[in-house]
């Protein structure tokens, strides 16, 4: 099997049809099919199940792909190694991240890089903390963002401490006359929440003070939650860098106790990069790492 055969099975399943496969390829359907097909008989089991609907990777197919990107990116590395021998930087990085970072930070982070490394070319993955995990762990991403917290035991260095807020409709009559809320005041109030995997340092936020939520809203991003609080069905608690640029009326107020999610930068092997990806890691620590954390 080739390099070839490898990115088109890849291609193939990241889009769900030969035929988008074949357009990003500049290779026929036919051509495609028949690749997969004969990596499918070298191998000796099915890769792809094949409907009217498009295909779907099979069991085999979902354990085998994490290897087939670990080999197109290890060749990926040793392109990027000869190019910096030879005094050129240039490559490809891809990153993954949340919502807050790709709104806050990604633009900055690929102006300022661009500039610097006009031939290194950047991909950018939006998700929740959970697809960025399965992006760095199946080498979707060479990087990705994660708070702390969310990153489990993938390697992470940590860059930016984020305060949490409390999220109140604005005009919001409290019970304390003070310039933040603490734990027996919200107890007082309806949550909106969202799903675990959106929010995980909230979610632990609310369990390590035993604020048992219980809530009839359960959204997803960050501003379905505030725009709920906002026209008054309960409140919420945000990372201080979600809030930048609501369009919503609203009241925030810092926590007591303090609370803040980590946020970070995370890659499988911090150890072994591709010349292009550990210039990405180096300038976003530049950027990004606040002081205590150097």
């Amino acid at each position: 099997m080739t390099l070839l055969t490898y990115q088109v099975f890849k291609t193939v399943a990241e889009q769900g049809s030969f035929r988008k496969a074949a357009d990003i390829l500049g290779l026929t359907p036919s051509a495609v099919s028949h690749s997969v097909s004969s990596m499918e008989n070298e191998l000796g089991f099915s890769l792809l199940n094949r409907s009217k609907m498009g295909v779907t990777l099979t069991n085999y197919g979902e354990h085998l792909l994490p290897y087939v990107n670990a080999v197109l990116n290890s060749d990926e590395s040793l392109q990027q190694a000869i190019a910096e021998f030879n005094g050129l930087k240039q490559g490809k990085v891809k990153v993954g991240c949340f919502s807050s970072v790709c709104t806050n930070w990604m633009p900055d982070i690929m102006n300022s890089f661009k500039s610097l490394y006009p031939d290194i070319k950047m991909e950018v993955f939006q998700g929740t903390y959970d697809d960025v995990v399965y992006w760095i762990k199946n080498g979707v991403v060479d990087l990705g963002f994660l708070s702390i917290s969310s990153a489990g035991d993938i390697p992470i260095k940590p860059l930016y401490k984020d305060p949490l807020l409390c999220v109140m409709p604005a005009g919001t009559v409290r019970d304390k006359n003070t310039v933040y809320i603490d734990i027996d005041e919200m107890r007082n109030h309806q949550f909106v929440t969202q799903r675990e995997s959106t929010d995980a340092d909230i979610q632990n936020f609310l369990k390590e003070n035993s604020l048992n939520v219980q809530s009839n809203y359960h959204v997803v991003d960050d501003l379905s939650t505030i725009a709920m609080v906002a026209n008054g069905f309960g409140i919420c608690i945000m990372p201080e860098m979600v809030m930048n640029d609501i369009p919503y009326k609203i009241d925030c107020y810092p926590v007591k106790p303090d609370a803040y999610r980590i946020i970070g930068i995370a890659a499988l092997n911090p150890s072994f990069m591709a010349p292009a990806v550990r210039t990405m890691y180096n300038h976003i620590l530049k950027k990004y790492q606040q002081e205590e954390f150097k």
